[in-house]
């Protein structure tokens, strides 16, 4: 995985495991990877790795059953996609809508090249 500078490492690989939870590809009440399998898997630092599931359980996506491991929680699809979207909105879509203020898209062409783009994928 590229880590970016702008963001911290941890926050990173948190958003990894939510992007997994939002795909459906980790579902609720499943095991997740291991503290270890992601520092290795990663290549960070343990430390890191541990931090991302302090982070994440605090957060209530992730549970730990002790001795066994950490799974997602039965609320997490739904936490995830609430966190999600209110970080898109708070923080991705005014510069958005800068960007489309700025070089003047009409939200008829907005729209256009929206449903080009769900075709393709």
């Amino acid at each position: 995985m590229e880590f970016k500078d702008s963001q911290p490492i941890y926050i990173q690989i948190a958003d990894y495991f939510c992007e997994n939870i939002l795909l459906k590809k980790w579902k609720e009440g499943e095991k997740t990877p291991s503290v270890r399998q992601v520092a290795i898997t990663m290549e960070v630092n343990p430390n890191t790795a541990l931090r991302t599931f302090n982070y994440l359980q605090d957060m209530g996506i992730i549970y730990n059953k002790r001795g066994v491991g950490y799974f997602v929680s039965d609320n997490a699809y739904m936490k995830t996609l609430e966190l999600k979207k209110e970080k898109f909105v708070n923080t991705d879509l005014p510069f958005l809508f800068k960007s489309i203020k700025m070089l003047n898209i009409s939200f008829d062409e907005l729209n256009k090249l929206f449903l080009e783009y769900c075709k393709k994928n």
